[in-house]
């Protein structure tokens, strides 16, 4: 047997020492390698929370009677509920809720008082926002037990008979926009845009990165093309690439998981159309970057992970603590799942997902104004 056919660990030891080189040589894989796991422990040990507290929620009281305030109280002192000081208008909580500002609207009718004392069981409209049927689920499930200890405490002497049960008040609890709570109804609307997340920001990822490792970046920059008008070309086929995908995933969604379509298809195109000029514009960032067409995908993939655990799509916003929450208002796909949500679930207009858009368009400005400033130092 030859030398060097026998096991050598000099050999092994000697090319352990030129990956390990090659490795540190390169260091964004090197970065990826240590920030990614405390990343992963960091979203899903502190940001993700599947019981969320403290929603926003609303009061529209015809009665204001002692029983009432106790109800508030309750509502307030619990770890559910943010109640918003005053009493608000129908109109006002049916906008909130609209909008997204509002997850419950508590509405208590007149002569609650008269008839909580005559036995009469009265009603209390319980308006839940349902998009998100997880967000919701264990506030609701909590609500009667929260209402029935307050009044407890009111309903004490002669009134004490008024606290047995069944409960003293009727809940009457409207789901609005899922009532019936089919996750599919929230689900694929998010896919929709996670899928363009994922598949457009890495495609334009690898636009340059392609272009260098096959030696043509040279023709490029040789091209009498200004840095607008190359981006431009390079983005432009992804934008079609993203719409042919949404016409499939909003196909799929009618035909296979029934998913209603309340508002304009106009309006859901057009603010897709702002969201995959985003993520190509972003991608196209990330190839002026990368060296290499494995560092573009290690990018993708660091973007890609905070922006399906904060945006909304997974767990519950709200539920998520107030740094990460600063943290997913940053990332466009929360901002277009809000509006993707509330176009085909609640029939929003323009005027109500114009600050959702507002933030998409700023977004796409800033990483457009870097992608331009790395091709320049490219070029030079």
């Amino acid at each position: 047997m030859s030398a060097a056919s026998r096991f050598s660990p000099s050999r092994i030891s000697a090319l352990m020492i030129k990956e390990i080189i090659q490795l540190k040589r390169d260091r964004l894989t090197f970065a990826m390698i240590l920030v990614i796991p405390v990343l992963q422990l960091v979203l899903f040990g502190y940001a993700i929370n599947t019981d969320p507290k403290r929603l926003p929620a609303l009061i529209t009281a015809a009665d204001n009677g002692p029983n009432v305030r106790a109800i508030v109280a309750a509502l307030a002192s619990s770890d559910y509920f943010a109640i918003a000081p005053g009493i608000a208008s129908e109109a006002d909580a049916d906008k909130a809720l609209m909008d997204g500002t509002a997850a419950y609207v508590i509405s208590i009718p007149p002569d609650f008082e008269r008839d909580l004392v005559r036995g009469l069981r009265p009603q209390i409209l319980i308006e839940a926002d349902a998009t998100d049927p997880s967000a919701t689920s264990n506030t609701l499930g909590a609500l009667p037990q929260i209402i029935d200890i307050a009044l407890a405490r009111q309903l004490a002497g002669p009134l004490a008979t008024k606290a047995t049960t069944p409960s003293a008040v009727d809940l009457i609890i409207h789901r609005r926009y899922n009532p019936e709570g089919i996750t599919a109804y929230n689900i694929v609307p998010g896919l929709l845009g996670t899928i363009l997340t994922m598949t457009t920001i890495l495609m334009t990822a690898l636009a340059l990165t392609r272009e260098r490792e096959r030696g043509t970046l040279e023709n490029l920059m040789a091209m009498p093309a200004t840095p607008v008008e190359i981006m431009i070309g390079k983005i432009v086929p992804y934008i079609g690439i993203g719409l042919v995908q949404v016409s499939l995933i909003l196909i799929c969604a009618e035909f296979l998981f029934h998913v209603p379509m309340m508002g304009s298809m106009a309006l859901l195109l057009a603010a897709t159309l702002v969201f995959i000029a985003a993520n190509v514009t972003l991608g196209y960032t990330f190839s002026t970057i990368a060296r290499s067409q494995m560092q573009a995908m290690q990018m993708t993939f660091f973007w890609f992970l905070p922006s399906i655990l904060l945006s909304g799509f997974m767990f519950p916003f709200r539920g998520m603590p107030e740094w990460a929450q600063w943290v997913g208002s940053v990332l466009p796909l929360t901002h277009y799942l809000r509006s993707v949500r509330g176009i085909m679930l609640k029939g929003s207009h323009m005027g109500d997902i114009s600050g959702e858009l507002g933030a998409i368009a700023a977004f796409w400005l800033v990483v457009a104004t870097i992608a331009l400033f790395r091709y320049r130092r490219t070029l030079d």
